[in-house]
């Protein structure tokens, strides 16, 4: 009876890679869906639909953008892993909804490593503090001397609360021995614009969103937040150079499936993935959205979410909760 139970389980599991493989093979046999978790014109959207256009020519399927902004990016990404674990619908996920939000008192619904199989990482999104041409900081160290001369510290936008550039601020801040109170905003775009207007003396918000009113002479930028120069902008410093030894916070983005998809729908796409982030055209499109292409694998951008997650737990720990 056992020798006739292991020949069941040894067919049975012969049957399963047979299936897998064959299910592989025929994948994609249609149209696939990538669902973005930001509005339609974002940095994050453009760099999508890049990859998006070029991936449906090496699957040889169309491949549809669907907007479902939320939650912090998280809306869309819960929609993804509730979703047939086929292969063929796919997340664009970024820095909060991965590695900020299970972290959080209210957090979403979401538990990224376990909803949800890293594809690949896609892209560095930099940073930028900048500080307003009225108030006369022209570098970081005069913002964080006129920072500790104000009493309560100085203000700075944000994208809102608990954002990548919230928490950017927030870890400035600590590393910096400085008082900076952030202001919510809904989206880099109107605290630029409230910047730009002089009503709050700086921002931490997406070098998309800056670097035009930079090179105009609009906005001085005190320093990015990744740990080297933005290609986009190499003559803007990294905070570290500014003065704040050690520091680092880059947004990044990339792309992620519903857990249990089979791992050989997960290799082809994954493999197909790697071909679209090697080609030099679809690099240089997303450096043109002011973003620094940075593709890791499944396996290696699933160690660089740990260590990320790790990272914005301990700033997260240490922000105050907000008042009801």
């Amino acid at each position: 009876m056992f020798r006739c139970f292991t020949q069941a389980a040894g067919a049975l599991a012969i049957a399963l890679m047979a299936h897998g493989a064959a299910l592989a093979q025929g994948f994609p046999s249609r149209q696939l869906t990538l669902i973005v978790p930001f509005a339609p014109g974002a940095s994050a959207d453009g760099i999508a639909r890049i990859v998006a256009r070029e991936l449906s020519v090496t699957l040889g399927q169309t491949i549809v953008v669907e907007n479902k902004p939320g939650g912090g990016g998280a809306l869309g990404l819960i929609a993804v892993s509730k979703s047939v674990a086929d292969g063929y619908t796919i997340g664009l996920g970024a820095t909060g909804a991965i590695a900020v939000n299970p972290h959080l008192p209210d957090a979403p619904p979401l538990r990224p490593d376990q909803d949800l199989v890293p594809l690949g990482k896609l892209a560095d999104i930099p940073l930028v503090f900048v500080a307003s041409m009225s108030r006369e900081y022209g570098n970081l160290m005069s913002f964080v001397r006129g920072a500790r001369r104000t009493p309560g510290g100085l203000s700075y936008a944000t994208a809102g609360q608990y954002t990548a550039q919230h928490l950017s601020g927030e870890l400035l801040a600590k590393m910096a021995d400085v008082p900076l109170v952030p202001v919510p905003y809904r989206g880099s775009g109107p605290a630029v614009s409230d910047l730009l207007g002089g009503q709050i003396p700086a921002a931490m918000v997406d070098l998309t969103s800056a670097y035009p009113h930079i090179k105009a002479g609009k906005l001085v930028a005190l320093g990015v937040t990744s740990a080297k120069r933005s290609s986009v902008a190499p003559e803007i410093p990294t905070i570290a150079e500014e003065g704040v030894p050690g520091y680092s916070a880059p947004a990044w983005m990339g792309l992620f499936l519903p857990a249990k998809t089979p791992s050989e729908v997960v290799s082809r796409l994954s493999d197909s993935l790697q071909k679209v982030m090697a080609n030099p055209t679809v690099r240089a499109q997303i450096t043109a959205l002011a973003a620094e292409p940075a593709y890791l694998d499944g396996p290696a951008f699933a160690q660089f979410i740990k260590g990320e997650s790790t990272k914005w737990a301990e700033v997260v720990a240490r922000i105050p909760a907000p008042k009801k």
